[in-house]
């Protein structure tokens, strides 16, 4: 799964996450994001955040497929 799939799918759950504000604000691009499917079935996503910040933070959620969310553990 990519995480353009994943945007596609968190459309109603999680409209703000991926918005083109957010992402600004948070220094991020789509392609910034990692996804790793997690042995329990959900996808583990994660990103840089904080380029123009005095310090650097990631972005961790989990995407679960059974009910198009994104958990943050």
């Amino acid at each position: 799964m990519t995480i353009y799939e994943i945007k596609k799918r968190t459309k109603k759950t999680a409209p703000h996450f991926f918005s083109k504000e957010s992402m600004k604000f948070f220094g991020q691009t789509m392609n910034s994001f990692a996804v790793k499917k997690q042995k329990d079935g959900r996808y583990l996503i994660v990103a840089p955040s904080g380029d123009n910040w005095e310090t650097k933070h990631l972005t961790v959620r989990y995407f679960n497929p059974d009910n198009n969310e994104l958990e943050r553990e």
